[in-house]
């Protein structure tokens, strides 16, 4: 083989290797360094810095101006929640957060945690298609979002960074609807074993937790499976009838067809 010939060999296998999940045919949005996200500490229970929203964001009625993307699978808004073991919803601290997937994740032991704020035209083109989609009565146009991604997270006191989870949570408005998209394409654990958790299998214990927490005690919502050995499956589950992916508006709660949800054939629908 020419010289030329493993040159351009070497380079198409860099090209392979530093490609992400949603560029792989996922149903994640693109994430990573190369979409210009900031990446979190390699710190257990870490979180990133006070995010400073372009945009305020809606949640139950109330703006914020500041949130954080915080390790342990949550996003919160009035402070980090640095917390490992989910609680179910509501909380009784009143802190109101989102949480794709609260669990015990230690990225020391392996993973990433991405985020960024964007109004590229382009994504903001693709959320908008969907989002659309799924509340046709609304018609809506993003002209903003808040894109957090943990790629293949480990869990604490796992002895590998093999088992990891991957999952993505989209905070998005028109300036005048404010929706949430939670993707999940890839859960391998539920967890940690500070949770009570197997160190091999990251199962067992307190299993991780999925919703919204609003802060008032009264408004918020469990996604089904939260807290229960079923939470792995939550890859299959969906409210939109797409597997792994869930979507909520949030300004004033709104989730379709999980009032009350129904299962079908292994999804909640």
């Amino acid at each position: 083989m020419s010289p030329s010939s493993v040159f351009f060999l070497l380079i198409l296998g860099s090209m392979v290797d530093t490609k992400t999940s949603s560029e792989k045919g996922s149903l994640l949005y693109p994430y990573g360094p190369h979409q210009g996200d900031e990446t979190n500490p390699k710190h257990d229970d870490g979180t990133s810095e006070e995010i400073s929203l372009s945009v305020p964001f809606t949640f139950y009625g109330k703006p914020y101006k500041t949130a954080f993307v915080n390790n342990n699978g949550v996003i919160s808004f009035d402070g980090p929640v640095r917390q490992y073991t989910p609680d179910p919803f509501p909380l009784v601290d009143g802190h109101p957060f989102v949480a794709p997937y609260w669990a015990d994740v230690d990225n020391v032991v392996g993973g990433d945690i991405f985020y960024r704020q964007t109004t590229d035209p382009v994504l903001l083109g693709d959320i908008s298609k969907d989002i659309t989609q799924y509340f046709p009565k609304n018609p809506f146009t993003a002209t903003w979002a808040l894109v957090a991604t943990w790629d293949h997270v480990a869990y604490y006191g796992s002895s590998s960074s093999e088992k990891g989870n991957t999952f993505q949570a989209v905070l998005t408005t028109d300036s005048k609807m404010f929706y949430i998209i939670f993707n999940y394409w890839d859960i391998q654990w539920t967890t940690g074993t500070a949770s009570d958790g197997d160190a091999e299998t990251g199962l067992g214990g307190t299993p991780a937790h999925a919703g919204f927490n609003s802060g008032d005690e009264t408004n918020f919502y469990n996604i089904p499976g939260s807290q229960t050995d079923a939470i792995i499956n939550i890859t299959t589950t969906s409210n939109v009838k797409v597997p792994g992916r869930w979507v909520f508006r949030v300004d004033n709660f709104e989730a379709i067809g999980v009032d009350p949800p129904q299962l079908n054939n292994g999804c909640w629908l």
